[in-house]
């Protein structure tokens, strides 16, 4: 009876993966011997029964237009039996078993525009939030950063040349919808003053209890105006993180004179070699300055070619600084180092060391 009910269909929840796997990971599940990267972008898994599947990596946009997809679909029928997937990244993964289809794949997506790489030690695709596009709250841009930065990085995606790989990160809040809390470079977008209390629309668009409470630092107190219930702001405790207008569009936090950009560097999720670690303050401030960015482009491949021509094989932009000393890391990139850099927020133990993980 318990076997008839796992066999069951029903419509609750997502459709169980291996719907969607490949014929030769299903026929192979549990027998891959070994992987390794053939060229840029190409790797190859080696079953225990010989059969190989090959992967092919290109580059994609975080927002895809449906035209897009359908040339992605067109390309997995015509040399992947209609398989491909999508990478935490954003890149566009197609799977083959043919390898004389590579190839032909590589030179159809670049024609399309789309650049084969981002594997082993180099960079891999930038994650990234909504910004400007749809998020409410964005002090930033997502698309036209990520789209300015690669521009200039893309040696280093289509290319293995760097002591290591490197993520990097952006998210257009410190709210953090993306990974820039544990990636090597973190580009963060920032508010740097208050919301505006619109205090003669609040009272009609927001529910004060709910606005007092959504602040994590408790910088919102009910108050009165004209004789009406409103609130009120406590600067100096404001974290700029706009749950505040999240749930009350009469405060709004967006500013086009104070928002701004700031990098963060030495973050990452793997255990090798050392802890997981959270990314570190870099520079505290860059002022939006679109369509191109030019000053957090400058910023960024700063960092990335300072480090590689000075971290040892394998080493994360964390683990060097970490061999360096931050006073080096500045010195070096030539940041200079300012009074943002010092944590003294009032729970900064938190961020101490405070790990069992020992190295020897």
């Amino acid at each position: 009876m318990a076997e008839e009910k796992q066999k069951r269909v029903t419509d609750i929840g997502p459709p169980h993966y291996e719907k969607f796997l490949p014929p030769v990971i299903k026929e192979n599940y549990g027998k891959w011997k070994y992987h390794e990267i053939l060229k840029p972008g190409v790797m190859v898994h080696v079953s225990e029964s010989g059969a190989n599947l090959y992967t092919v990596r290109a580059s994609s946009s975080r927002l895809l237009s449906i035209d897009k997809i359908r040339k992605y679909a067109d390309l997995a029928d015509k040399y992947c039996d209609g398989y491909l997937r999508f990478t935490s990244r954003n890149n566009v993964e197609f799977l083959l078993t043919d390898k004389s289809k590579i190839d032909p794949l590589i030179q159809d997506l670049q024609v399309l525009g789309h650049p084969v790489g981002g594997m082993g030690n180099s960079i891999s695709n930038i994650v990234h939030t909504q910004g400007w596009v749809h998020c409410h709250s964005a002090a930033t841009d997502a698309s036209g950063i990520v789209k300015s930065v690669m521009d200039e990085l893309i040696e280093y995606f289509t290319e293995m040349k760097l002591p290591s790989k490197i993520r990097i990160a952006l998210a257009c809040c410190l709210n953090m919808c993306g990974a820039v809390h544990c990636s090597d470079i973190a580009i963060l977008g920032i508010h740097r003053r208050p919301p505006k209390v619109d205090k003669s629309r609040l009272k009609a668009m927001c529910e004060i209890p709910s606005v007092v409470a959504s602040c994590p630092t408790a910088a919102i107190k009910p108050a009165t105006y004209e004789g009406n219930p409103s609130v009120e702001v406590i600067e100096e405790r404001c974290m700029f993180c706009a749950n505040c207008y999240t749930v009350c569009p009469a405060m709004p936090l967006n500013d086009p004179l104070n928002d701004g950009v700031s990098i963060w560097v030495g973050g990452k999720v793997s255990n090798a070699r050392s802890e997981p670690m959270f990314s570190k303050l870099a520079i505290p401030f860059i002022p939006n300055n679109p369509p191109r960015w030019p000053e957090v482009v400058g910023a960024v491949k700063n960092l990335v070619e300072v480090w590689a021509k000075n971290a040892k094989p394998y080493e994360r932009m964390g683990e060097w600084i970490n061999r360096i000393g931050w006073p080096r890391f500045f010195e070096m990139t030539g940041i200079p180092f300012q009074k943002e850099h010092i944590d003294d927020f009032k729970h900064a133990g938190l961020t101490f060391k405070r790990s069992v993980h020992l190295t020897y």
